[in-house]
């Protein structure tokens, strides 16, 4: 009724609702006071057991301000965090570099010591080749001494010296490969690069773990999900529903308190029941002391339909703010695990930053490993390749001594031809003085008796002898070489050239 101060202050029901109840209970005229009093009595216990959820509004009060706080922690743990990880990602890159050069190094050793090995594989086959040959070569009979068992070439070679430079090439193989695995003797404070290549490696995947491992998108098992910043608000607007609500209860209770003093005898029974009142509940009715505005009964009817349509929905109030307090306990569960979530990963954060430290402290060793390992291998790269020139000049050596071995059979050749010829001029010579012999006598002959004796003393005179006798009788001993060796040798020499 537009007259009555209830029918504004109370129209919409607990919830707030526009809409009345279906069906007004229609009062008895008979109902007697007793029994309208007893009604009262229990609209006002029920009411005020419901007042019993302030208890919930007030824990709503601490779950806002305590998210707030966690918040604003979990806020600025996340920056720190996000700062320090960037640092860490950053460093690693650095770390990650300067791993590659040294693991850069190592490979380019290795592949280095590969390609030294290759060249030296080939220049021993050369060698081999070239001594192969010299063992298939028979030295010609003519050549050897009598009796003497028939040899080859290699019978002049230094097989001990061959040996030992090939000794020496395999023991700075060998200490190559050593440099390449283990430490060399002697240095107990240096690992071997292969070793601090590997630590370097474990080293970084440890600070990469640590900072990945909990990094990774938070994994929320109670199904909230919901981003941080959003949680305060959704905090805030539930608080401020369950106060509402509570307004809404305390007011039933004043309603209560007020309909029983306007009953007879009810006076005394609200004043026992408010006695234990919490402090914090403020009623309006405490505000009119004993002084009662009288009402009418249309006025009073009116307040008890409202008082009946407010206490069938109590339970339902009571159960809304206490179910809301459960949804803001869970979502405030969810940001304490949050925060707890980010606290470690910042732990984790900070512990990958003192194991960076650590390693730091390390990286002058891991870059002293490759310096060392260059330098020792260019130390031992050096004497192979000394060693591996030896290893050619020999080969040289003894591809010129083939060379010279078929020179000297052309040569046998040559001198023997020549050999021949000069005989051939000395059996000319005597030749040609024999014809002079017989030509002197014919003309003797012929003219001498028309000639005096006295006319030129010397012509009677024999042809003057010249006599080719040879110095030294071991310069003609020439070996008999077969014409068919001498033309091998030839083809040898002209296929070196």
């Amino acid at each position: 009724m537009s007259d009555s101060p209830y029918s504004h202050t109370q129209e919409g029901g607990l919830y707030g609702s526009s809409e009345s109840l279906e069906g007004r209970d229609e009062q008895d005229p008979s109902t007697t006071t007793t029994t309208t009093l007893e009604k009262l009595l229990d609209y006002l216990l029920a009411s005020k057991r419901s007042l019993s959820s302030t208890n919930h509004v007030w824990r709503a009060n601490e779950i806002v301000n305590s998210a707030r706080e966690a918040l604003t922690e979990a806020v600025i743990i996340q920056a720190r965090s996000d700062f320090l990880k960037q640092a860490i990602v950053e460093q690693l890159r650095v770390l990650t570099a300067v791993k590659n050069g040294v693991e850069q190094v190592a490979r380019q050793g290795r592949d280095d010591f590969e390609a030294t090995l290759r060249d030296l594989d080939e220049a021993d086959a050369r060698l081999q080749a070239t001594l192969d040959l010299l063992k298939s070569t028979l030295v010609e009979a003519a050549l050897s001494p009598p009796q003497e068992e028939q040899r080859t070439l290699h019978h002049f070679v230094d097989e001990e010296g061959v040996e030992k430079l090939k000794a020496g090439i395999r023991a700075s193989i060998d200490l190559t490969q050593f440099i390449m695995v283990v430490d060399p003797p002697g240095q107990e404070a240096h690992q071997d690069l292969r070793q601090a290549v590997k630590e370097f490696e474990h080293d970084i995947q440890s600070i990469r773990k640590a900072v990945e491992s909990k990094s990774a998108v938070y994994i929320d098992h109670n199904g909230s999900g919901a981003p941080l910043a959003t949680i305060v608000p959704s905090l805030e607007g539930q608080a401020k529903e369950m106060a509402e609500l509570l307004e809404s209860l305390a007011r039933h209770f004043d309603l209560c308190v007020t309909a029983l003093k306007h009953t007879e005898g009810g006076g005394a029974v609200a004043r026992d029941v408010t006695t234990d009142m919490p402090m914090d509940i403020h009623l309006s009715s405490d505000d009119q002391g004993n002084s009662i505005e009288p009402i009418s009964d249309e006025e009073k009817q009116e307040m008890l339909e409202v008082l009946a349509k407010d206490a069938a929905e109590l339970e339902d109030v009571v159960m809304e703010i206490r179910d809301r307090l459960a949804e803001m306990e869970t979502r405030f569960d969810y940001l304490i695990t949050r925060l707890e979530h980010l606290t470690t990963v910042h732990a984790d954060d900070i512990a990958a930053f003192h194991q960076l430290e650590d390693v730091g402290t390390r990286l002058p060793r891991y870059a002293y490993h490759g310096r060392d390992f260059v330098g020792r291998w260019e130390e031992q790269k050096q004497q192979i390749t000394e060693r591996m020139d030896e290893l050619e000049s020999l080969r040289d050596f003894y591809d010129n001594f083939l060379m010279a071995y078929d020179s000297m059979i052309i040569e046998i050749g040559r001198r023997r031809d020549m050999q021949n010829k000069m005989e051939a001029v000395a059996k000319e010579a005597m030749v040609k003085i024999d014809q002079d012999v017989d030509a002197r006598e014919a003309f003797r002959q012929d003219h001498g008796p028309y000639l005096p004796s006295d006319i030129w003393p010397g012509l009677t005179n024999t042809p003057l002898r010249f006599g080719i006798v040879p110095v030294e009788t071991d310069a003609g001993n020439i070996p008999d070489i077969p014409r068919k060796v001498l033309e091998q040798a030839t083809r040898r020499a002209h296929r070196r050239l």
